[in-house]
């Protein structure tokens, strides 16, 4: 019996040290992103965080936030204030699903700012869709 929990124990380590390699390798991701976004010539981009974070969480609703920080360049507390946000102005509806998040993103919603409230999200989706 103590030799199975010696066993477990260390299956359990080499776990956790699979996981410490990952956040370590998403942690460089994140890295390079920011380090990428704010690169001479990339002090900005025509779409707004918000955008970003919109977009990804329509191509892929059940994209966990660390990904969308790595994706986007941002802060995991960044993309969870904007998650907020977009769910409380209606953009988007948050569902939980087991132990993760789904998002469905308001595709009928209009855009905020007055010069584009003509169009609806979906429009802006669409074009930039791969």
């Amino acid at each position: 019996m103590g030799k199975s929990s010696k066993t477990k124990k260390q299956s359990d380590h080499k776990k956790i040290s699979g996981s410490k390699e990952t956040d370590s390798k998403v942690n460089q991701q994140a890295d390079t992103a920011a380090k990428s976004a704010e690169a001479p010539g990339n002090r900005w981009t025509f779409l707004t965080n918000h955008a970003h974070v919109l977009i990804l969480l329509h191509r892929e609703p059940e994209i966990v936030l660390r990904q969308v920080a790595v994706q986007v360049g941002i802060t995991e507390r960044a993309v969870q204030r904007i998650i907020q946000d977009l769910e409380e102005e209606g953009f988007i509806h948050r569902e939980k699903v087991g132990r993760q998040n789904r998002y469905e993103v308001l595709t009928d919603q209009p855009l905020r700012h007055s010069i584009e409230k003509h169009k609806k999200i979906g429009e802006l989706l669409e074009l930039v869709s791969e």
